[in-house]
């Protein structure tokens, strides 16, 4: 084998695995816990310690990353075969 090719495949094969691994995940479970609020859905705000809603989430839960960037491309393709 050629030197080029085992290094070509050894870069890409955890790559790949990595990539299937987490478009998998967020096949199967679309929402994580948001990181500021930890799942609760409140925040406090920094003066006061007065509990408000959480701005980046709705009821603790966030859409993921990889998720929302399928969603994008889910539509323009819709938008595009109208």
């Amino acid at each position: 084998m050629d030197p080029l090719l085992t290094a070509a495949i050894t870069i890409a094969a955890p790559t790949t695995v990595v990539t299937l691994g987490y478009a998998g995940l967020c096949w199967i479970s679309p929402f994580k816990t948001c990181q500021r609020c930890a799942g609760t859905g409140h925040t406090t705000t920094r003066v006061l310690r007065r509990p408000r809603t959480c701005r980046r989430c709705t009821h603790g839960i966030r859409l993921r990353t990889g998720r929302r960037v399928t969603n994008f491309f889910h539509r323009l393709r819709t938008g595009a075969h109208r």
